[in-house]
């Protein structure tokens, strides 16, 4: 039997997420680079698809085998649906009506919303008190980074932002349903070249349908490097570490790198494009700092722990 969801991660998983972190917050060089010549589905199909044949490669050279039994290979796309095709559409949609600042924040509540679908829906990985003051004082640390101009929009295009807050909550949920393939004995990167070669046969219509590629110019080799740098970095090599942490650490856990893929985003912006670092960068860092020691745990029962050389209470006392 396969050893039981970690409440607190270990140095190797807390590693991963924040590898996983770099990746995801990289993905919006790569982003911003090939949107300039290629519309949004058509780079969501390129990034999954691209990543599908090169996970697909890697399996036999591996020395492993994908599934071929019906059942998991359903669940395969119910994991592509959940975890791409439905918050990939809804984000794409919602950034076209409101600024990527209050999407990051909106984003920002996936591990709010995993805490409570974890508690109702999974025996190992209920709701505690220092989780969930910590995934709300991540969560303030994500609006000061971004910063409160964004809040001035708030109750503006409201459809918009419940389409991203839904795909937070898809990204929860997904969270939760993959944790079946550790049970189904599905190794990581199988999951993980299940779920994007399913994620490109269900979005590929749409991008068919709405962009129709076939008419467009075709892009520069900056583009094209730009497309293969987030299918081979920010999807394929990003989603085996996704389902090896989501296999140990838990969905909750997982989840929490929502909250560093701003961090992971703004210090590339410093160290790679010379940006320049807030006051309000600093601070939310150290909020999501914060918070995510609180949902750890470690900490907090260090400063509670008593010290052994402290004296005894009742040394001393008469009898």
């Amino acid at each position: 039997m396969p050893p039981a969801v970690n409440r607190t991660m270990s140095a190797p998983e807390w590693a991963m997420l924040l590898s996983l972190s770099v990746l995801w917050g990289g993905s919006f060089f790569f982003t911003g680079v090939a949107l300039s010549a290629l519309p949004p589905f058509t780079l969501v199909v390129l990034r999954v698809g691209l990543a599908a044949v090169i996970l697909n490669a890697l399996v036999p050279l591996l020395g492993l085998r994908m599934p071929r039994e019906a059942r998991v290979w359903a669940a395969f796309f119910g994991m592509g649906l959940l975890n791409n095709a439905v918050p990939f559409c809804l984000i794409v949609w919602g950034q076209t009506h409101i600024v990527s600042g209050l999407a990051a924040i909106l984003n920002a509540t996936t591990p709010l919303f995993t805490v409570v679908a974890a508690h109702m829906l999974t025996s190992d990985e209920t709701m505690t008190g220092n989780r969930l003051v910590g995934v709300l004082v991540g969560l303030a640390g994500v609006a000061v980074m971004v910063g409160p101009v964004v809040l001035a929009g708030l109750g503006a295009d409201l459809l918009a932002q419940v389409a991203v807050l839904g795909a937070a909550l898809s990204y929860a949920f997904a969270g939760i349903f993959g944790r079946r393939f550790r049970r189904m004995g599905v190794p990581p990167l199988a999951t993980a070249a299940g779920q994007v070669t399913a994620s490109t046969l269900m979005l590929l219509p749409v991008a068919l349908v709405v962009d129709r590629p076939w008419t467009l110019p075709v892009p520069g080799a900056s583009v094209w490097g730009a497309v293969l740098g987030i299918a081979a970095l920010s999807t394929a090599l990003a989603y085996v570490l996704y389902f090896r942490i989501l296999a140990t650490a838990g969905a909750t856990n997982l989840l929490l790198v929502t909250f560093l893929i701003p961090i992971s985003a703004i210090l590339l912006g410093a160290l790679v494009l010379g940006e320049r670092l807030d006051v309000r960068h600093s601070l939310g860092m150290v909020f999501i700092g914060c918070g995510l020691a609180a949902i750890d745990g470690r900490l907090l029962q260090r400063v509670r722990a008593p010290r052994p050389d402290a004296p005894d209470i009742d040394q001393g006392r008469d009898i």
